[in-house]
């Protein structure tokens, strides 16, 4: 069926660009650097989980989960914006922006639903720790993943059969929910409502309200054992994990926050002219970025993804690796024969020690080979390779005086 003019232009109209070509072109740079910058980061995060997945708590499923939501919408959705932005018209009309805006809205909510489950372990593991040990592991966990993704597929197919609709953004060049649906019809006002009441609204209350009392419960338990004058480990890197955790859901609520609060008042006006098409775009942007967010935390916060991340590094480039050797002498003691030299090796943190002796130095050659042979058996296997050691003097040192056990005269410390 032919369309009429006015159905023509409005596709037209709706379908193409707002912005100056200029402006199109600054905002598919933009959604590009986010897709690089999230694929790579959130790319070592997955590639690190699998790395040490045999030593993986239950807990960090859901940080899989979450990289594995920010990676996929990059990889899936955004590259039909860019394009769409480089062309000044969006890319295929009717079928690529339903396709488009159910993705992204799917994508969207298991991002939500994910921080909002992390935000509600971390408050039963700081708060009810029992709670937290009988309900939260590893099985149960994984069916929370599956609920995550369920729910959010089956309450973004609801378009599809006429309760809501994807349409493209006021600024043309991304799809999204029909927030202007609320005044079509009432299947439309009533997922419209409760798309930004129960999917929206309620996993930001408990994300910001779990945040709270976590941060309260710490800064108590923290506060109560300087009290005491109690200094543990245990305190230090529970601080460690709640920070990392307040800031992945602090960073989302953000980032999300500006384009809710636009959308929020997009149901209840009837016309778009409120606000200019430049007020939609940034919003939109800022609530892209949040998928570069999570891997800088990861890697900022926890110690264990930067030693795997410096492992997975000196795998692929070995040229960055180094082996550093020096002599230590006891502080208030002369720099004499023997001398306690310490080779460290840069592969995965291996320390290898070797002690002269001056007694026996056949002995603690063949001590260092077996030390040598011990420290190689825990880690990942890494081919070995030739140590020279070396020794330094003010004056000229023979092998043979050391082999014969001779005092040596002036000896020097040696760092390498």
């Amino acid at each position: 069926m032919p369309l009429n003019s006015s159905d023509f232009n409005w596709t037209v109209s709706a379908f193409t660009s707002k912005l100056t070509p200029a402006a199109d072109i600054c905002v598919g740079l933009t959604i590009l650097s986010i897709v690089l910058l999230s694929v790579l980061g959130n790319g070592l995060v997955l590639v690190i989980c699998y790395r040490r997945r045999k030593k993986m708590v239950g807990s960090e499923l859901l940080c899989v989960n979450l990289a594995v939501v920010d990676f996929l919408c990059c990889i899936c959705f955004y590259p039909l914006s860019i394009l769409s932005s480089f062309r000044h018209a969006w890319l295929g009309d009717n079928v690529t922006c339903v396709y488009y805006g159910l993705g992204c809205f799917i994508f969207g909510l298991c991002g939500m639903f994910t921080i909002t489950a992390i935000s509600i372990i971390r408050y039963l593991k700081t708060c009810n720790s029992l709670v937290y040990a009988v309900w939260l592991e590893g099985t149960n966990l994984r069916i929370a993943c599956f609920t995550i993704w369920l729910v959010a597929t089956v309450w973004s197919s609801f378009p599809l059969f006429g309760w809501g609709e994807y349409v493209p953004e006021p600024y043309g060049l991304s799809c999204t929910i029909a927030w202007k649906g609320y005044h079509t019809s009432a299947k439309d006002a009533f997922y419209v409502i409760c798309s930004f009441i129960f999917f929206t609204l309620v996993p930001v209350l408990l994300i910001v309200v779990s945040q709270c009392l976590i941060l309260y419960k710490v800064s108590r338990f923290s506060y109560s054992l300087s009290a005491k004058g109690i200094r543990n480990n245990l305190r230090h890197t529970e601080k460690q994990l709640t920070m990392m955790f307040f800031c992945i859901s602090l960073g989302f609520v953000i980032a999300w926050a500006p384009y809710a609060v636009v959308s929020f008042l997009f149901i209840f006006h009837k016309e778009g002219w409120y606000m200019a098409p430049k007020g939609f775009v940034f919003p939109a942007l800022f609530a892209k970025s949040s998928h570069i967010y999570n891997p800088l935390i990861y890697f900022y916060f926890n110690k264990t993804f930067q030693q795997e991340l410096r492992c997975l590094l000196l795998s692929l480039w070995p040229m960055l690796e180094g082996n550093r050797v020096g002599a230590h002498v006891p502080p208030g003691q002369q720099a004499s024969y023997p001398i306690h030299i310490q080779l460290q090796e840069r592969r995965c943190i291996k320390k290898t020690s070797f002690c002269l002796s001056q007694d026996k130095p056949r002995k603690s050659r063949t001590k260092s080979k077996s030390s040598g042979r011990a420290s190689n058996t825990g880690g990942h296997h890494l081919p070995d390779r030739l140590v020279y050691t070396c020794w330094g003097s003010s004056s000229k040192i023979q092998v043979s005086n050391l082999l014969e056990n001779k005092p040596v005269k002036s000896s020097l410390n040696v760092s390498l």
